[in-house]
């Protein structure tokens, strides 16, 4: 089946269908406009700015460093700290030198550390120095290839006066008693000569970043991502932002975390390309009460874009202090990584009169792969539900669940599959796993099920893995979590499947309510409501309220725990 019939039908007015992409190395794009825009603001944290030149400078001088410690091409260097300042630094330097970055969660355990370290068989390690993340390197150094560990203090990248309040008042923890033979960096890159002879990178076969996807399978599996990919990726994303703005002259949220590709892509690796000063969030549910941060560096810096995830927008909306804040400054938010419930738009436009749109991507598409348009007046426009139109020069196909070399017409649901030049190498030592997921003609098989309709917009139902199976009825748990989003009691749910005697898998939703709800609304008062807007099939044989749902670092809500906890208490 030909995908020119609805290329040609739907495409933003604004948009290019096709565009040309350079092969270039992707620190690049920062030393481009260290040149063309030296002295405007690259990093905004805790106040204290650093220009694109200042950071440049930096990442050539920990090349440099780099390479004296014996980084080669191909290396791999883990950078594990939350989002500062440090990250594109160090990032671009490990990249200048022709090292590959491993974004490494700074949430991670020793055990998670271990797996990865070994698994992509680290060097170096350069990480925040915080007493817990730091003694968790230290804890598994000797059992994997890390040969050398460099520690980056917060206070040179915070204002002098902060910096001295934060050490007064102990706010800034920082490691004790560190092993002599690890390494400063503010030390190891003072007075170092930029690295002059930059290793030679070809950018569609050498790896820039290993990304680990979630492991919600197994082990977790690094996404190869090389400079050509990510690059590629930029320049589709630059035909669906709106409003454009000059390079220097506006500003980008930095809140959602940089190891994920989410984040990586669509806020640091965007603000690098696009020349606009990011706003670094640390975490984004910092502040008192939680996520008072975000509110108020979108009330000082004034931003244009801020993308995130349902989840944040949700906080932020239910935030007791929102209507303090001037969030005018707000034109575009990009949502992704989870569906985002049509309540939650309509709300958010509302309250921001900006604009959010759904897009879709993955870890193993760098991340976008299609969106809905972000100008506002465009035809064809945005389509509420749908996660939009592929980008430029991405296929986007429906494929059989059972027989992935059938595509499926418009308007039947199976598994979603994607061709790009912003479509992975393949996984980092998977070869099985690579012949699973990558088809023989380029296709990457998401394991997402959706559809696409007569206008080539595309829509997901859900996870092939979370599909549940009523009675041999086929349940979305999006289906039943939309309608749930709809009751005017209910901040957030979430729909598993448990194990049912009679019907297989049932139906079970776990409800968080608006406070001023809570211990006023039934179990049964939120049955009779799904009864009128869902089959009987559909609707939920268990509610559970709960304060709180399980989420992931960038807020996504992870079904897994869910599901992982009622089968411990299905075994008691």
């Amino acid at each position: 089946m030909s995908h020119a019939p609805w290329l040609e039908r739907s495409w933003p007015e604004y948009m290019r269908k096709h565009l040309e992409y350079p092969e270039m190395a992707l620190h690049e794009i920062l030393e481009r406009n260290a040149r063309k825009i030296p002295d405007k603001t690259f990093t905004i944290f805790m106040g204290k700015k650093l220009t694109f030149k200042q950071v440049n400078d930096m990442a050539d001088q920990l090349a440099s460093a780099l390479k004296d410690l014996g980084i080669q091409k191909g290396d791999r260097v883990s950078i594990y700290m939350p989002n500062t300042p440090y990250w594109p630094i160090v990032m671009f330097g490990i990249l200048k030198v022709g090292g590959i970055a491993v974004a490494t969660n700074p949430l991670y355990t020793p055990s998670e550390l271990r797996f990865q370290f070994n698994d992509a068989k680290v060097k170096i390690v350069v990480v925040l120095d915080h007493p817990q993340m730091y003694s968790r390197v230290k804890k598994v150094q000797d059992e994997t290839p890390v040969e050398h560990v460099i520690y980056a203090n917060l206070k040179p990248m915070i204002p002098k006066a902060k910096a001295i309040i934060g050490r007064l008042l102990g706010k800034i923890p920082e490691s004790k008693n560190k092993d002599p033979k690890d390494l400063d960096f503010i030390k190891i890159i003072k007075n170092k000569e930029p690295l002059i002879e930059k290793p030679s990178i070809n950018p569609k076969e050498d790896v820039a970043v290993l990304v680990y996807t979630g492991g919600t399978t197994g082990d977790p599996k690094g996404a190869m991502l090389t400079h050509f990919n990510l690059i590629a990726n930029l320049h589709q994303m630059n035909e669906v932002v709106w409003p454009k703005v000059e390079p220097g002259n506006a500003s980008i949220l930095g809140a959602l975390p940089f190891f994920h590709s989410f984040g990586l892509s669509v806020a640091l690796l965007f603000a690098a390309f696009y020349g606009l000063q990011i706003v670094i969030i640390p975490d984004p549910r910092g502040g008192n009460p939680p996520f008072t941060d975000i509110l108020e560096a979108i009330h000082q810096y004034k931003p244009v874009y801020f993308h995130g995830v349902p989840t944040l927008y949700n906080q932020l909306l239910y935030h007791p202090h929102i209507d303090k804040y001037d969030l005018s400054s707000l034109e575009a938010c990009l949502s992704g990584a989870a569906p985002l419930p049509l309540e939650l738009m309509k709300k958010w436009e509302e309250k921001t009169k900006s604009r959010i749109v759904e897009g879709y991507g993955m870890t193993e598409t760098s991340p976008v792969a299609s969106a809905n348009p972000l100008k506002p007046d465009t035809k064809p426009g945005r389509k509420i539900g749908s996660i939009g139109l592929p980008l430029p020069d991405t296929f986007m196909k429906v494929v059989d669940v059972d027989e992935p070399t059938k595509e499926l017409p418009p308007g039947e649901i199976g598994e979603i599959a994607i061709k790009g030049p912003q479509v992975m190498k393949g996984y980092w030592n998977r070869s099985e796993e690579n012949a699973r997921v990558l088809t023989s003609d380029g296709y990457l098989l998401t394991g997402d099920i959706g559809y696409m309709d007569e206008d080539g917009y595309f829509y997901i139902t859900d996870r092939k893995k979370d599909m549940i199976i009523a009675s041999g009825y086929k349940v979305y748990p999006r289906d039943v979590e939309e309608v749930l989003f709809k009751h005017e009691a209910i901040q957030s749910a979430a729909v598993i499947g448990v194990p049912d005697p009679k019907r297989g898998e049932t139906v079970k939703a776990f409800v968080v309510l608006k406070p001023e709800y809570r211990g006023k609304i039934t179990e049964e008062d939120i049955r009779n409501f799904c009864r009128k807007h869902l089959a009987p099939y559909k609707i939920p044989q268990h509610i559970e309220f709960r304060e709180n749902l399980p989420v992931s670092v960038v807020g996504k809500v992870l079904r897994r725990v869910l599901k992982e906890e009622e089968e411990k208490n299905f075994s008691k």
